[in-house]
């Protein structure tokens, strides 16, 4: 077995005490993962586009923090655009 950092050995010796909880936001958690899921795998069409540099490492980061991939990220973006749920600030 390999070895486990610290974070990782404190979140197993909780889980073997029976003191490991859920995160308080864990429902919303798991539903907007398996909205991403739902998404991602309903896709039928590809798309090439071309986005300034800057633009892409934001994408790029803004993924990493929410923990999906990025071109999930950019897909998610156009599809709230178009159901009405994403619009600019006045």
């Amino acid at each position: 077995m390999s070895r486990l950092n610290k974070e990782e050995q404190e979140i197993l010796d909780a889980f073997d005490a029976g003191t490991f909880t859920r995160a308080p936001d864990a429902e919303n958690q798991q539903g907007r993962h398996r909205q991403y899921a739902e998404a991602m795998f309903g896709k039928d069409a590809r798309i090439n586009i071309r986005l300034n540099s800057k633009d892409l490492r934001g994408l790029q980061k803004r993924a990493l923090e929410e923990g999906i991939p990025y071109q999930t990220l950019i897909a998610s973006i156009l599809h709230k655009y178009l159901e009405g749920r994403l619009r600019e600030e006045p």
